[in-house]
């Protein structure tokens, strides 16, 4: 059974950095496209960036460009998301996925097929 795992969330003030780690067990991990996805209160979860099974391709979302970057460590089995310059617009809980089929459709949320549990983020102004 594949787990994925998040940490690194906390609460910051605008302008601020975090980076948030999702550690996958169980699986192959060069098998699965990974994606980070958010949700809001109140609000759908969102798409905000996403990584190719072989690490040479990258997408996000407008909303997180230039601040946001997303890597992936073989030997660790654990994808990033470095996140720059907060604001609280960020708020929200964070998922990672893991997906291992999608392709152009990498930014819908029902191409993934392991989710992990979220991590809170909370910027403040």
């Amino acid at each position: 059974q594949v787990q994925l795992v998040e940490s690194g969330g906390g609460s910051v003030q605008a302008g601020d950095s975090l980076r948030l780690s999702c550690v996958v067990s169980g699986g192959t991990f060069s098998r699965y496209a990974m994606g980070w996805f958010r949700q809001a209160p109140g609000k759908e979860r969102e798409f905000v960036q996403a990584i190719s099974r072989n690490g040479d391709r990258i997408y996000y979302a407008d909303s997180v460009k230039g601040r946001f970057t997303i890597s992936r460590d073989y030997a660790k089995n654990t994808v990033y998301l470095q996140m720059n310059s907060l604001k609280p617009e960020d708020t929200a809980v964070y998922y990672c996925a893991a997906s291992a089929t999608a392709g152009w459709d990498i930014d819908r949320s029902n191409r993934y097929n392991y989710w992990g549990q979220g991590t809170q983020v909370t910027v403040s102004s």
